[in-house]
């Protein structure tokens, strides 16, 4: 009976084109990965558009490259470096330009076809040094392919200033002013030290990945390694082995279903001043004097500006409080402001103040349940690691259960940490959709419940339902296995749902709409009752429930499985009806 219970899911997250890497040993299908389709007895295999490349491997690529210009060109090892330089790493396009016009390209890289020896005389004993001027032994001077002559301490220097000025050195041009012969990769390492000399391989070896449209590196801290992205390939997303997801495109973490001109406004918004100002105008008034902003922190409407202005005046009108009395109202009054208010004196500057006040409510709304989930994302990681590390061997004790029969509890975290990040970012794609699209922000904000909520289940079986396991043998253990993985497959396609919809721009709205001609209300129901179907009911399958009641009287719901109660009229686990 144990084997019914050993899932092993290896799948990309909402049927996505880019892969994760894959842990099987089928060296066949390295490159490839199973993906969930919302139907388990039916996998595909996706191919991933992108490859992940450490420091070995973008050192073997870019040797590999190197070589093959230099035997196709017939030239050397270092004349190769220069031209793929040259031509950002593209090996077709060197090619291209060197059989086009070879003259042209020597010249805007400084290679010289026959570079030119300096010849020094047998009577000539000292030979002046173009930069300090001063006279030194033939055997102190260095020339490059141009034959212009300097000394060692002056090339070293040259050479030293310009590598830690920056990865400029890597075009490295004669210190001649009228010259523009290179200077080449083998004369920097015999002149300069070896700290100099790691500083000019390293700025090489990363212009390998950065001057190449095609490949990045991971934006992770500390990480080394790149990715190299089939360009034109659809997706974005990509999971570097360090285990950080970012966006091809913007290099940002992972951010699907939100496209990147949103990410961008958000991070900047979240960034700016914007809200600061919005605050100072919905939360304090200028100084009728000074005109400095000043917060109301006690009741009184007698205000005291701060020296070394000192202007007393009412809160309510921005009136000198010496014309403030008892005929006026006293201290808690102000019958002025409200015949002012009254006659429109104040209607403007209300109106700006109230617009700040709820454009503030509003981005603090959105804003603190996009990082109260980047929040929950964190601690989710930190669980899973736990879970990796500590909690599955210990689980594994007290069950009796072997390891490799305990992976639906990685992958139910690793679900959770997904959709974290999915919903994190519907929260930014809620705060652009348009106001008067009511019918497209009702269909969002019902498949946004409809996903939180589905979460919120999963992660409270995942992290609190577990616990009682951790101490203690239970016979029970089958039954949260069973429920733990019901709850990950039904958050999955809750998510599937989500996504699709936001990556569609909510369309079922608008087909609805067309069709019927309905209300933004009826629209955005029709649209939600359609997604409820799909979601439940799988791709093509029918969303009625079959009793199938055994002979204990319990029955078995027909999307996830799970056995429930008689009882029961909906699912403990997908909340299907029966």
């Amino acid at each position: 009976m144990d084997s019914d219970y050993d899932y092993d899911y290896d799948y990309d997250y909402y049927g996505s084109d880019t892969a994760m890497d894959s842990d099987t040993d089928n060296n066949d299908a390295a490159d490839w990965e199973f993906i969930d389709d919302n139907d388990t007895d039916k996998l595909s295999l996706q191919k991933k558009n992108y490859t992940i490349l450490e420091e070995q491997d973008i050192r073997k690529r870019q040797e590999d490259d190197i070589a093959r210009i230099s035997a196709v060109l017939s030239v050397s090892r270092v004349a190769s470096c220069m031209l793929l330089r040259r031509y950002n790493w593209s090996v077709s396009d060197v090619h291209e330009a060197w059989f086009a016009d070879e003259d042209s390209v020597r010249k805007s890289i400084g290679l010289l076809e026959k570079p030119i020896l300096l010849q020094f005389s047998k009577e000539a004993k000292e030979v002046t040094c173009g930069i300090c001027f001063e006279n030194y032994c033939s055997d102190r001077i260095k020339t490059a392919v141009c034959g212009h002559p300097y000394c060692h301490e002056c090339w070293t220097a040259y050479i030293s200033i310009s590598i830690n000025d920056g990865p400029g050195c890597l075009s490295l041009r004669c210190p001649d002013p009228s010259c523009d012969a290179a200077i080449s990769q083998d004369m920097i390492h015999t002149l300069v030290c070896d700290e100099d000399k790691d500083k000019y391989d390293r700025y090489l070896l990363r212009s390998y990945i950065e001057d190449n449209r095609k490949t990045k590196w991971c934006p992770a801290p500390g990480c080394d390694c790149a990715a190299e992205y089939v360009v034109g390939s659809g997706n974005y997303d990509v999971s570097c082995l360090c285990s950080y997801s970012f966006c091809w495109n913007c290099t940002e973490e992972t951010h699907r279903p939100v496209d990147c001109n949103t990410v961008a406004k958000w991070i900047l918004k979240n960034s700016a001043e914007s809200e600061n100002v919005n605050w100072i105008l919905a939360n304090s008034k200028p100084c009728p004097k000074c005109k400095r902003p000043i917060e109301k922190n006690q009741g009184c409407m007698h205000m005291t500006c701060t020296p070394p202005c000192s202007f007393e005046f009412c809160w309510l009108c921005l009136g000198a409080w010496s014309n403030h009395g008892d005929r006026s109202g006293g201290y808690y009054a102000c019958n002025r402001y409200n015949k002012a208010k009254e006659e429109g004196a104040y209607d403007e500057v209300e109106t700006r103040r109230k617009a700040a006040k709820n454009s503030l409510e509003r981005y603090t709304h959105y804003y603190e349940r996009w990082a109260s989930n980047q929040r929950s994302r964190e601690k989710a990681l930190e669980d899973l690691g736990n879970n990796e590390t500590v909690n599955l061997e210990k689980l594994s004790k007290k069950q009796s259960e072997p390891e490799t029969k305990l992976k639906f509890i990685k992958e139910a975290w690793e679900q959770i940490v997904e959709c974290r990040r999915v919903l994190k970012w519907t929260y930014a794609y809620g705060y652009y959709l348009p106001e008067h699209q009511q019918a497209k922000r009702q269909f969002f904000e019902y498949l946004q419940g409809e996903a939180e909520a589905g979460l919120e289940r999963l992660h409270q079986c995942a992290e609190k339902d577990l616990e009682p396991y951790l101490k203690d043998p239970s016979d029970n253990f089958v039954n949260f296995r069973i429920k733990l993985v019901g709850l990950t497959s039904v958050t999955r396609n809750y998510f599937e749902n989500l996504v699709e919809a936001l990556e569609n721009g909510l369309s079922d709205v608008d087909s609805q709409a067309a069709s019927s001609k309905a209300s933004a209300k009826t629209a955005a129901a029709a649209a939600a009752s359609k997604s409820n179907c799909k979601g439940r009911g799988g791709r093509g399958k029918s969303t009625s429930r079959s009793r199938n009641i055994d002979d204990e009287g319990s029955w078995a719901c027909d999307y996830c499985t799970y056995v429930n109660n008689y009882s029961a009229t909906n699912c403990d686990i997908c909340y299907c009806s029966r």
